[in-house]
């Protein structure tokens, strides 16, 4: 009875004509009473085995499947890049490496009433209603091993604000005489394919342009720093305008350059082959056919560093 009703826990529930995204355990209850499969069960009951098998149908988690058919090896040379190594040659001491994207559509959200600092016994309150005070775009590159952040705020974002940011960087020392500066950038309009690394070797001979696979933006160091600047900043959402968004956005920027320290990265391109080991055989024709798979489950693979 009670294997009968985890099976059910296991089940897709639109895939039994049940119009639900997902079971509660009162509803797997009620649904093992109209099956059959018990005459009398509680949600609690329900959920109790559940638990013995750490079987959550309630909870849901995304994946992505690795469709760049190199995803290996463009993952493996960032990762080399990052403990310092370039095929398989170590990196002198006037080469960089530096990790950019562009943070979107940053809002400035004009809350109706003032903000409430927190007192004893109350966080601080936010008033949900607001008035749009416009958007704008946060460009970043992160030195990888020098923990120095450039950052500057476009109205949009595109070929030439990118071409800005990087401006910004090689215009200084050490960049512009350095020997080698590694840019890692992702699959973005403003800097995707071959034409990109043409364009930005053609303003400096210097760069060495590193793509990203598709869907890995778990790689790119400067989205460590995105992520901070969404906590500490840009949660929650209170601002007067865009400039002061801009104004508060340069402030942390320095303020965080005061403190910071290269990101601890410790996962490896052995690492990552142990993970894409646990791709399924049947799978392995999914990047030259990967029409064959619509439609159908597969099993997870989750990549994280």
């Amino acid at each position: 009875m009670a294997v009968q009703v985890k099976a059910l826990a296991c089940e897709l529930p639109w895939e039994s004509g049940i119009p639900l995204s997902r079971f509660s355990g009162d509803e797997i209850a009620s649904e093992a009473i109209k099956r059959g499969i018990v005459a009398s069960i509680s949600g609690a009951t329900v959920w109790r085995w559940l638990n013995e098998d750490a079987i959550k149908p309630w909870q849901h988690r995304s994946w992505i499947f690795p469709r760049d058919p190199d995803f290996r090896e463009k993952a493996g040379r960032i990762l080399d890049l990052y403990h310092g190594i370039w095929d398989d040659k170590h990196l002198s001491s006037d080469e960089y490496i530096i990790s950019a994207d562009e943070k979107t559509s940053i809002q400035a959200r004009i809350r109706k009433h003032v903000t409430a600092p927190p007192c004893s016994g109350k966080p601080m309150r936010v008033e949900h209603e607001y008035t749009r005070g416009g958007a704008l775009n946060y460009l970043a590159a992160w030195d990888v091993r020098r923990a120095k952040v450039f950052g500057r705020c476009e109205p949009k974002t595109g070929i030439v604000p990118f071409g800005r940011l990087v401006d910004q960087v090689m215009t200084q020392e050490p960049y512009c005489s350095a020997k080698r500066v590694f840019w890692i950038v992702d699959n973005g309009s403003s800097h995707r394919g071959g034409s990109s690394v043409e364009r930005l070797q053609k303003m400096w001979s210097n760069i060495v342009v590193v793509h990203l696979p598709v869907h890995a933006s778990w790689l790119n160091q400067v989205e460590i720093y995105f992520s901070i600047i969404q906590r500490k900043v840009l949660t929650p959402n209170d601002f007067s305008s865009q400039d002061d968004v801009k104004s508060r956005l340069f402030q942390f920027q320095e303020r965080y350059e005061q403190i910071a320290k290269p990101f601890e990265w410790k996962f490896t391109r052995d690492d990552l082959s142990k993970i894409l080991s646990k791709i399924p055989a049947e799978l392995d024709s999914f990047w030259d056919k990967p029409a064959a798979y619509s439609g159908q489950s597969c099993h997870s693979l989750v990549l994280t560093a």
